[in-house]
């Protein structure tokens, strides 16, 4: 059974494609961020609504979460179209409903996942809210989830078997992104 696993891996295993997607990913990953900037001017309605019917409470510490409704839109309808295409193209839409599946567990992680994702967002809106600096914000907090992400891999082992040359790689990722985030800081320190 983990020769047959083995050798569909090597079947399936596209390193250009898994570079593109990569790099196109990381590239993307910051249009969420221009979303945000871009919905500054809705944040400060937001922010002046609360400040005048909160006299002397200061800033309004959600703000940024009224740009996430009109920018998770977009994610929700590319996520949808493309789950769809998925059901017709493996004819899977009665997996929804198939009473040999943990149907109430799946919906539960499913949502639970889901609520885990977008808290990300509304905390970090909350933190933007208070630090202000936008682009140096994001970069902090996509590092962090990089960063979390393979600690967790790490604790849970899920690189054990792997090369050497893999897991020097993953060191090297690790530090180039500690060493950008610290670049950052020090740029943001000269201002």
């Amino acid at each position: 059974y983990p020769e047959q696993q083995h050798k569909q891996m090597k079947e399936e295993y596209r390193f250009g494609l898994g570079l593109l997607v990569s790099i196109v990913s990381g590239i993307l990953s910051a249009c969420f961020n221009f979303g945000i900037e871009s919905g500054k001017p809705m944040a400060q309605v937001a922010n002046e609504i609360w400040k005048n019917s909160h006299p002397g409470q200061g800033e309004f510490l959600f703000q940024n979460n009224v740009t996430f409704v009109v920018i998770l839109w977009g994610g929700l309808t590319t996520n949808f179209i493309w789950c769809m295409i998925l059901n017709a193209r493996n004819k899977t839409f009665g997996d929804y409903i198939n009473k040999k599946t943990p149907l109430l567990s799946n919906y539960f992680f499913s949502a639970l996942a889901g609520t885990t994702w977008f808290l990300q967002f509304f905390f970090y809106g909350m933190g933007e809210s208070k630090m202000g600096n936008g682009a140096s914000s994001w970069i902090l907090h996509m590092a962090f989830i990089i960063l979390v992400a393979n600690l967790w891999g790490i604790i849970l082992k899920e690189w054990k078997g792997v090369s050497g040359k893999t897991k020097a790689m993953i060191t090297a990722g690790i530090v180039t992104i500690i060493l950008a985030v610290l670049l950052v800081g020090y740029g943001n320190s000269l201002k």
